[in-house]
C-alpha cells in the first residue's frame, strides 16, 4: 500500500493513478437542483417544504458557476462547493452498518448521485462525466460533510456513519448537460503530481 491507503501496482502506481484516462462505467442514479435550502434551523424544527421541482431527468450546468436553477448557482461563497457528487455505495454502506434499507438518496440533498465509482477518493482531483451528451468536467475541492440533519431524515446514527463518505464538493469546470442513466467518469492526470 502507498502512504494513502491506496493499493500500489507493479510499477508503484496506486490503483487510483493506474485509472488516470481509463473511462470508468457509472450510472446516475439521482439528480437534484434545488431552488431553495430544505435544511435550515435545528434538525428538529422538520425541513422546509420544497420550494418546486427537485429532481431532475437532467441537469444544466455551467463552469465556475454550478447547476442552473439550484440554490447554490453563482453564488460567490460557494463557487468552490457549488455541486456535490455522492456515491450510492456509500448510502448502501450507512444503510448496512445501521442495519436498516431504503434510505432515501434525496434526503442526502446531494446534486449528483452515482454508483460505480469510489467518489470520496476524487478530492483534490479533476474528473469528466459524461452521460451522451459530451463530458463535463470537474474539480472535486472537499469533502461534502454531512450534517446533523442525516439522523432526522435518514436514520438515527446516519451523521456518524456518513462522516468521511458524505461525497465531493466540486467546481464545474465546463458548460455542460448531465442526464440520469448510464455514464462514463474518467478521471484526469493530476496537475500538481506532473508539475513536480
Amino acid at each position: 500500500m502507498d502512504e494513502t491507503g491506496g493499493r500500489a501496482t507493479r510499477d508503484g502506481a496506486t490503483a487510483e493513478e493506474a485509472r488516470v484516462g481509463t473511462a470508468t462505467p457509472v450510472t446516475i442514479e439521482l439528480l437534484l437542483a434545488s431552488p431553495a435550502s430544505r435544511y435550515v434551523g435545528r434538525p428538529a424544527d422538520d425541513p422546509v417544504a420544497a420550494a418546486g421541482p427537485e429532481l431532475h431527468e437532467s441537469i444544466e450546468l455551467r463552469a465556475g458557476l454550478g447547476i442552473v436553477g439550484d440554490r447554490y448557482f453563482n453564488r460567490p461563497a460557494h463557487r468552490g462547493a457549488s455541486v456535490t457528487v455522492f456515491a450510492g455505495e456509500s448510502l448502501d454502506a450507512v444503510a448496512r452498518l445501521l442495519g436498516v434499507s431504503g434510505l432515501d438518496p434525496a434526503a442526502t440533498r446531494r446534486n449528483i448521485v452515482l454508483r460505480g465509482y469510489d467518489v470520496d477518493a476524487l478530492r483534490g482531483r479533476e474528473f469528466m462525466l459524461d452521460s451522451g451528451d459530451g463530458p463535463v468536467r470537474f474539480r472535486a475541492n472537499r469533502p461534502a460533510n454531512p450534517c446533523a440533519w442525516m439522523d432526522e431524515v435518514l436514520a438515527p446514527g446516519a451523521f456518524r456513519a456518513l462522516r468521511g463518505r458524505g461525497g465531493m464538493r466540486c467546481t464545474p469546470l465546463t458548460d455542460g448537460l448531465l442526464r440520469l442513466g448510464a455514464a462514463v467518469l474518467e478521471l484526469l492526470p493530476d496537475r500538481s503530481a506532473a508539475a513536480a
